[in-house]
């Protein structure tokens, strides 16, 4: 009997929350965005929103299908549910190692370059920043191209272990794909973990240098981003005049903390997103739309 894929009960991160019945939320266009940013210079805060139109699904937006993602507790203390999740992240890397970044991305990096932007804190691990020209980027919750061992921790690269777990499991990837299915058609979660249930003859690997269980390098629910990390991303806001906020609910704390910070400190926040977020009440601006066309949209202004 295979493992569940998906945790039994929401953890705290995941359970829903509504904004509270006196928030005030401003409501705006991208030109009231444009001039409450103008002649500013900007750290901007990015979510899974921003890759929708690289083809990467996000976990909150209004239409998309629930989804309750892996707990670190699950992995380190079930070696059938990490077993399940290897095989799965096995074919979703398949596709989101082939994606690119989109218009939304290379707005951002293009207003680096201009100076506007002085760096980007992004809570995704597709690395489309990078990808786009971004220079300077601190990927909050880590990086899906690399896999560290918990117990030696060393670090690989993902692209080495999809070597090994191909040699372990020779035509996993295409019994999965079997009936002319294709990667794209398997819906693939943020943190490259593909919804397949056929897992129980998969083969997961070891560390190669000690025998210990190998881990994504990626910050999962209920484990803590590293301080120094988060201590990076408080001077990022700190050194810019205005925190730009595009495609998060910011469901979870390790997001809206930073929202909360520039608040408080009263530098102007702007939020860009498809429905509510936690940091609505916050927001000098909140401009309730797509991310790629209103940031494309609101570098023309700036």
């Amino acid at each position: 009997m295979q493992p569940a894929a998906r945790p039994l009960a929401p953890t705290y991160q995941d359970r829903r929350w509504e904004l509270p019945p006196d928030a005030v939320v401003r409501h705006g266009n991208v030109d009231d965005a444009a001039r409450v940013l103008e002649s500013r210079t900007l750290t901007v805060l990015t979510g899974a929103g921003i890759s929708t139109d690289s083809g990467i699904p996000d976990y909150r937006s209004p239409d998309s299908p629930p989804r309750n993602p892996m707990t670190y507790q699950q992995f380190v203390g079930d070696d059938g549910f990490r077993r399940h999740y290897w095989a799965r992240n096995h074919v979703g890397w398949q596709h989101v190692h082939r994606t690119h970044p989109n218009a939304g991305h290379r707005v951002l990096a293009d207003l680096e370059r201009r100076g506007v932007v002085r760096g980007v804190i992004t809570q995704n691990v597709d690395l489309l920043h990078e990808d786009a020209g971004s220079r300077t980027v601190i990927d909050l919750h880590g990086r899906y191209d690399r896999v560290i061992c918990l117990q030696c921790s060393r670090v690989i690269s993902r692209a080495h272990l999809a070597e090994r777990l191909d040699a372990l499991n020779p035509g996993f990837v295409e019994s999965v794909l079997d009936g002319g299915t294709t990667v794209a058609d398997i819906e693939v979660a943020p943190d490259a973990d593909a919804v397949i249930e056929r897992t129980s003859h998969f083969r997961p690997a070891d560390c190669e240098f000690c025998g210990g269980v190998l881990k994504p390098e990626i910050v999962y629910f209920g484990e803590n981003v590293p301080r120094e990390r988060v201590r990076q991303a408080f001077e990022l806001v700190d050194s810019a005049d205005a925190l730009l906020v595009a495609g998060t609910s910011l469901t979870v704390m390790s997001g809206l903390r930073f929202v909360r910070h520039a608040a408080k400190a009263g530098m102007p926040v702007v939020v860009v997103n498809r429905g509510e977020t936690r940091g609505d009440p916050l927001a000098t601006v909140k401009v309730d739309a797509g991310v790629t066309e209103t940031l494309t949209a609101l570098a023309e202004r700036l």
